[in-house]
């Protein structure tokens, strides 16, 4: 059987990144959501559908992902979904923590969602509840046995930190057993959260990265599971992209702005804006007049905000450059 589509992270990919509401039950360490700059409205369902709509008519290939917040809190998820694929957008993402509030998986069909993406950043409760909440472990992966029983494909995602880097080398074994086909590996983003207490709480070395990732994502793939995960450190043969360029990937979040780069969310510098349910483009400078600066560390935004991902020599000159976030490698079962 042909595997769903889901999130594509490569060049000339579009994907909506739709965060529907940025209210949640979980108070996760390294939340990535910022109400100051993204809003804390819930969107009626009048406005989601209007946004969904002037999307799709950007691209009807584009993958749609609900996001929070936590998503399935929002009462009108169920619609908002079928919307969008009566829209025809290529694929339907919903991200959340696995409460699955207002019965989301008895409301939609997996004709509906092509994945429920669970986030976890632990094999177990001891590694996962201190950076997620109490209880927040069991609740998860109790929703993703929920899911696989009902015919939904399931995938995981798991922010990779300090914190539980340790931990990582053990997730394929759980996540085999919890029936998940995809597993996206994220780098912890110093926004939000992060940003308040430091990079040094939160970032791996360059060397904890290269020696676990891969190898980890190996692992899973032998045992079936798609695996995607950013790059990084870019060797030196290989060309720095930026998607902000080369791709189409829009952050809407509730109070109308649009970003094309998660990285700029903790800044009012969004390339676009919801206007009367138009699509603006907003005058420099903003997130795009960066992306367009060549530089030897590669990222702009990383070199501005997280510059501790960044390894000099001894001339000043930098070891490697560090990767675009949302361009990524993905390894499949063989």
């Amino acid at each position: 059987m042909q595997r769903k589509r889901t999130v594509t992270f490569s060049s000339n990919a579009t994907n909506i990144f739709f965060h529907i509401l940025t209210q949640c039950n979980l108070k996760c360490r390294h939340c990535y959501i910022n109400p100051e700059q993204h809003g804390n409205q819930k969107l009626t369902l009048q406005t989601i559908r209007e946004w969904l709509a002037i999307f799709a008519k950007k691209n009807k290939n584009a993958n749609v992902i609900f996001l929070g917040g936590e998503p399935t809190l929002h009462p009108d998820l169920a619609p908002a979904i079928k919307e969008a694929r009566q829209l025809g957008y290529s694929s339907i993402t919903v991200d959340t923590n696995g409460y699955l509030f207002h019965d989301i998986i008895d409301n939609v069909t997996p004709d509906d969602v092509d994945y429920f993406s669970f986030s976890l950043d632990g094999a177990t409760p001891e590694v996962n509840d201190p950076l997620r909440g109490v209880g927040s472990y069991d609740a998860c992966t109790k929703g993703v046995r929920t899911a696989v029983s009902k015919g939904f494909d399931a995938s995981m995602i798991f922010t990779v930190s300090r914190e539980n880097i340790h931990d990582l080398m053990n997730m394929p074994l759980l996540l085999n057993k919890l029936g998940i086909k995809r597993f996206f590996i994220q780098i912890i983003g110093i926004r939000g959260n992060p940003a308040k207490t430091g990079a040094d709480s939160w970032q791996v070395t360059k060397d904890e990265w290269l020696e676990t990732v891969p190898k980890v994502a190996e692992a899973a793939a032998q045992i079936g599971i798609t695996v995607t995960y950013p790059k990084v450190y870019l060797p030196d043969d290989e060309k720095f992209e930026c998607a902000g360029l080369v791709a189409d990937n829009y952050f809407i979040f509730p109070n109308s702005r649009v970003y094309r780069c998660p990285l700029c969310e903790d800044f009012p510098i969004h390339n676009m804006e919801l206007r009367g349910n138009k699509l603006v483009e907003r005058k420099k400078i903003n997130e795009m007049d960066l992306f367009r600066l060549d530089i030897p560390e590669g990222c702009v935004m990383n070199k501005i905000i997280q510059p501790d991902n960044i390894i000099y020599k001894e001339d000043g000159t930098p070891l490697c450059k560090v990767a675009c976030c949302l361009l990524k490698e993905e390894i499949t079962p063989a």
